[in-house]
């Protein structure tokens, strides 16, 4: 893919290049971010990523749609490569192609990838794995533990069992010299120079909503700090990151308004933290934001608020639409008595209803009835969704936040919408057209070569 692989990095080229991806994460994710960010938190600065001096728009078709999923747009970031929805690291003719992460390893590079959903999901992995289909979990984890990786991080593998019995897989990292670790502290007080940290032992998909997390220590912030530490103690010289905020897509695809909110200003803490290390680097520093695509098709405003969005609404929120339909699940797979005045309490504490949310004599009369379909009678429709299936009595809690706050949506998938791109350091000047996602690993490896 890129011509200079011989060619050693020019003399002023940046050692050190963070490639922040923030999943599903359109104009629309980020502006809401910042409204909550502007009204409610009262900050007198805008988001991290917004305070960048280079910014643009980003198209993510992929080879075979409009919309793009994540395994072609993370391929396309990865290789500047398009190829067909679920496809990772290949291109449309099932060719494998090269990431930059090989190409900047080769250039003596120091690798790390660090997300808050699974290492083996479709972003992460396109930087390692060439598979036909995201879904072989095996396959991209015998990539991951082969490929030249020095930090991977993420909640945890999930082709770790074949035919229900365990595979061998952690030991296929241990025999290629990388050390699994399950705590932060783990990782400080080792002294291997490759490390797989994984947040916990049960197949998960992500490390939590920042929304729901109560303790835990593997935020995304928390962690990219963790590998730039490692990085500069093993290749102090220079180094590639990518960071994904892959919780803002699990948000999306819920429709789930307040969570999309604190997935972006999580991701946007995780951007502080290499813009610290940017500020101490100036002249050595690239740091490129953007997005694999866009999920949800969100707005800041929509027609319950007109010319308005009120974001502290977002404030009584405690729960995520996931979580929150997940404990209905339970609920209802395990027969757990729950009366109305029950459920309402859980409401009035967990969403603000009845409280500073207001809730009106017929909103409460459908409520009501779609508690009554979803525990009592069992009638309630599921809507379905990537990640998960929402009780119709979870949507109707939601879809009012969703309205009281002013957030808008079109789908619960993607969208062919742009996304943004935001920049600063050195070659950052490169980034400040409108460009095809393509387009970015090119300008990357461009500003590393010089020319």
């Amino acid at each position: 893919m890129f011509c200079g692989l011989a060619v050693a990095a020019a003399a002023d080229s940046p050692r050190y290049i963070f490639y922040m991806i923030g999943d599903g994460m359109g104009p629309g994710q980020v502006m809401a971010a910042e409204t909550y960010n502007r009204r409610t938190l009262r900050n007198d600065s805008l988001l991290t990523m917004m305070r960048m001096p280079v910014s643009a728009l980003c198209t993510t078709w992929s080879a075979s749609s409009p919309v793009t999923d994540s395994a072609a747009a993370g391929t396309a970031l990865a290789s500047g490569y398009k190829t067909r929805n679920n496809m990772l690291g290949q291109d449309f003719d099932s060719v494998a192609v090269r990431s930059i992460a090989d190409d900047l390893k080769d250039l003596g590079y120091g690798v790390a990838l660090v997300t808050n959903v699974a290492p083996d999901d479709a972003t992460p992995a396109a930087f390692y794995a060439h598979v036909p289909h995201r879904g072989m979990f095996h396959e991209i984890g015998l990539a991951a533990a082969r490929s030249k990786v020095d930090f991977l991080a993420g909640s945890n593998l999930r082709g770790t069992r074949t035919d229900g019995k365990y595979n061998g897989l952690y030991e296929e990292f241990a025999s290629n010299g990388i050390e699994v670790l399950r705590s932060m502290r783990q990782v400080r007080e080792s002294q291997s120079p490759r490390i797989l940290l994984l947040d916990s032992d049960t197949l998960v998909g992500h490390t939590g909503h920042a929304i729901d997390c109560r303790g835990n220590e593997n935020t995304l912030p928390e962690v990219t700090s963790l590998a730039i530490d490692h990085m500069l103690k093993n290749t102090p010289d220079r180094f590639f990151m990518m960071v994904e905020g892959g919780n803002i897509d699990w948000a999306g695809h819920a429709n789930d308004g307040s969570t999309v909110v604190k997935e972006v200003l999580c991701f946007d803490e995780a951007i502080a933290r290499a813009y610290q290390f940017y500020l101490a680097h100036p002249d050595e520093t690239l740091i490129v934001v953007t997005a694999d695509h866009e999920t949800g098709g969100m707005s800041v405003g929509q027609a319950s608020t007109g010319y308005n969005c009120y974001t502290d609404y977002v404030e009584c929120q405690k729960v995520s639409k996931d979580a929150f339909s997940n404990m209905c699940h339970s609920m209802i797979r395990n027969n757990t008595p729950c009366t109305w005045e029950e459920m309402k309490q859980y409401l009035t504490d967990n969403l603000g209803f009845w409280g500073k949310i207001p809730v009106s004599t017929h909103c409460e009369e459908v409520l009501k009835e779609k508690f009554n379909k979803t525990f009592v009678t069992r009638e309630g429709t599921v809507e379905h969704s990537l990640y998960n299936d929402f009780p119709e009595f979870s949507q109707e809690v939601f879809d009012i936040v969703n309205r009281r706050a002013g957030f808008g949506f079109t789908t619960g998938n993607h969208s062919g919408n742009p996304v943004p791109v935001f920049a600063v350091g050195a070659g950052a000047e490169l980034f400040g057209s409108m460009n095809d996602n393509t387009d970015l690993p090119k300008l990357i490896m461009k500003a590393v070569r010089g020319y």
